[in-house]
């Protein structure tokens, strides 16, 4: 089915806005997902606030120019290009669609390139890029390591009070033996 003037003009608008307020940008292109998988792509991009969009190269390659003023080549990938807008974390959408690179063996969706801090990057840059944990991800792991030296304190101050617990109770128990003991002597 043929798109209209008007609707070209409808989806450049739209992209136009996506791209202006991402914080990355991903191109990855694909060929042979299936409408289920692309819902499941959408979906678990929706949990991290980010958006998967199908347009015409041409479009897209022309709502970058007007949203960042950057200069990009499609026209030499192969199958539909899909555009991956991370608004929160510029990381966490490009790791969702990552994750379904590395599922697929690149069968089914393989990166082209992105546009991480306003810059064009590369297809090898765009790999590590996707590659990197969310920030979520780092903030737990920087939580976590935070965590270890108290976790460890707490640990050891909880073993020595059971320790002085448990010799206080045998020493009381010692010295309640001798008073025993004294007693039943000075009853001799």
């Amino acid at each position: 089915m043929a798109v209209s003037r008007e609707q070209k003009a409808e989806i450049l608008a739209e992209l136009v806005a996506k791209f202006k307020e991402a914080k990355s940008i991903g191109f990855a292109a694909s060929s042979t997902m299936t409408v289920e998988e692309f819902a499941e792509l959408r979906k678990n991009l929706r949990e991290v606030s980010a958006t998967y969009n199908l347009a015409k190269k041409t479009l897209i390659k022309k709502a970058i120019k007007e949203a960042l003023n950057i200069e990009i080549d499609l026209s030499t990938l192969e199958g539909q290009i899909g555009v991956v807008c991370s608004n929160e974390d510029a990381v966490a959408g490009l790791g969702k669609v990552n994750d379904l690179v590395k599922s697929s063996k690149g069968e089914k969706i393989t990166w082209a390139s992105c546009i991480f801090e306003w810059e064009l990057k590369t297809l090898e840059e765009t790999k590590v890029i996707a590659g990197m944990p969310s920030r979520e991800t780092l903030l737990s792991r920087m939580v976590g390591s935070l965590m270890s030296p108290l976790s460890g304190m707490a640990r050891f101050l909880d073993a020595a009070a059971k320790e002085v617990e448990t010799q206080w109770k045998e020493n009381l128990s010692q010295i309640e033996v001798k008073k025993e003991e004294e007693k039943t002597e000075e009853t001799k």
